[in-house]
């Protein structure tokens, strides 16, 4: 028989499982939903020292006391720091690890790091030292910033927050501590779609080799996919345990345990362009045109998150690096910023990034201050919302490629300077080139919609460059005459309302 422990999210306790775990007893699993100190109806339980520690000790009595030969923990958001502390003091006894759209731990790391919600992200570590203060659970209207609400009825909803207990603080601040006596155990990660995550999604972290994702290769890692948002408990509770026990039965797909010879995000541009003069200054690049008399310029703004230790960095891959020369081959300066988005938690950072290498290419001799283009591609278009919010004299466009306009519910990001799809109501008469593509993921296309119905409710000056066979990245796996056309277009677009 299998035996399923199942983990919850913070503020929640076993009671948010109960349609699931009745589905999976249906199949002749058993079941023990796990109601950590502090949590659901153990909530008087909690005292000032309730950490972490105490919720990994709370699962492996759950563990102890289970006498099933196959035993599947599954941890939740927050859930599977407990999990992977109970499965690290007996290993022995543990069949498959199930994570359950959360985070990948690492020794050492408070989980507070991978709270979704950007405001406790940032006021936990600066709460000073004896302050043990519960985090309060969110309001009915604040789930969505723990993870997408997607699907979840509204009384289901309601009961979320009726029965919702204080997390105790040190169960967010005490760091994980992993030996890796469990690291050899069978894992299955468990992507909830409409909460941004998805197999795809993990295949290209893993081609960036990201050294974190490298464990994600092994052919015991497997990985199933959920249609619906962070809470599938409440949302889908009879899809999720279908997907349960396919985990169990070691279904899922496999990653390529092999690298490309040739990673995708170093596949050659679309056009074979000339080398151009090159200069590196701090994180920008300047790619310049035959001109003495100064000329305007295009700022590139690369994606992401792209993790930290990748080699080349973006603004030496092929898609930027051509994207600065074909700007000066057409007569302005391309500039490539390298900015510093490691990790969804770093938007603020990248957009400090981003601001000082305008000022950078603005102070430059041989550039027009006054003609200055930014450009956004892929997940760094949310670094645009701020120039939209309120665009300076010398931003004569914004373009945006393939871009994410608006941050999927799970990354936390409520700052209104990381929205574009709010900020374009303030762009006024700023010209906007928007290219999108046909053959994209499901959540940029979404907010690209949402931004187009945002942009026409107020009259912004938008101009959309259709690649209708095109995939995310199209310039270096599409090459083909429609794509040319593409980047051609829009090019020439940007340049035009630079005024050359």
């Amino acid at each position: 028989m299998t035996a399923f422990v199942l983990v919850s999210e913070i503020c929640t306790g076993g009671w948010i499982w109960r349609e699931t775990a009745a589905r999976l007893r249906e199949s002749g699993a058993e079941v023990h939903p796990a109601t950590l100190t502090g949590m659901g109806d153990r909530r008087h339980l909690a005292r000032p020292d309730t950490d972490l520690e105490t919720h990994i000790e709370d699962v492996v009595q759950l563990i102890d006391h289970t006498e099933a030969p196959d035993l599947v923990l599954v941890g939740h958001g927050y859930g599977i720091h407990p999990v992977l502390g109970a499965a690290e003091r007996r290993p022995e006894r543990v069949t498959r690890i199930v994570y359950l759209d959360a985070g990948m731990p690492q020794d050492g790391v408070p989980a507070v790091h991978l709270v979704p919600d950007q405001a406790i992200r940032d006021a936990l570590p600066a709460r000073p030292a004896g302050d043990d203060r519960p985090v309060s659970p969110p309001s009915h209207d604040a789930w969505q910033r723990w993870g997408s609400t997607a699907d979840v009825p509204e009384a289901a909803l309601a009961r979320l927050t009726r029965l919702a207990a204080p997390q105790p603080v040190r169960t967010l601040t005490q760091p994980l501590r992993l030996s890796g006596t469990a690291a050899g155990l069978p894992t299955t990660g468990v992507l909830c779609t409409a909460n941004g995550a998805s197999i795809a999604m993990v295949e290209t972290q893993v081609r960036l080799g990201d050294p974190k994702f490298r464990a994600l290769l092994d052919r015991r890692v497997g990985f199933l996919e959920l249609g619906t948002g962070h809470w599938p408990m409440l949302s889908a509770p009879g899809e999720l345990a279908g997907t349960l026990l396919r985990a169990a039965a070691g279904e899922g797909h496999r990653l390529a345990a092999t690298t490309p010879e040739q990673p995708g995000h170093l596949r050659p541009f679309l056009m074979d362009l000339p080398e151009r003069p090159r200069e590196r200054t701090g994180r920008v690049d300047l790619h310049l045109p035959d001109a003495e008399h100064t000329r305007p310029a295009v700022v590139f703004v690369h994606g992401g998150p792209v993790p930290e230790h990748v080699r080349p960095t973006p603004r030496d891959w092929p898609l930027y690096v051509g994207y600065g020369r074909y700007a000066a081959q057409l007569g302005a300066v391309g500039a490539v910023v390298d900015h510093r988005l490691h990790d969804i938690t770093d938007y603020a950072r990248a957009a400090e990034d981003v601001a000082a290498a305008v000022d950078l290419v603005r102070a430059d001799p041989r550039v027009d201050a006054d003609r200055v283009a930014l450009w956004f591609f892929s997940g760094g278009a949310l670094l645009s919302a701020q120039w939209l919010a309120a665009p300076p004299p010398w931003l004569r466009c914004v373009a945006t490629t393939y871009p994410l306009l608006a941050p999927p519910s799970g990354w936390g990001l409520t700052d209104s300077r990381f929205r574009p799809a709010a900020e374009v109501r303030n762009a006024g008469r700023l010209p906007i080139v928007l290219t999108r593509v046909g053959l994209e993921n499901a959540e940029f296309t979404a907010k690209v919609e949402e931004f187009l119905t945002a942009a026409g409710d107020c009259g912004a000056d938008v101009e959309v460059v259709d690649v209708p066979d095109g995939h995310h990245g199209f310039e270096i796996t599409d090459h083909t005459e429609q794509s040319r056309h593409a980047v051609e277009h829009a090019m020439r677009s940007v340049l035009g309302h630079l005024g050359d």
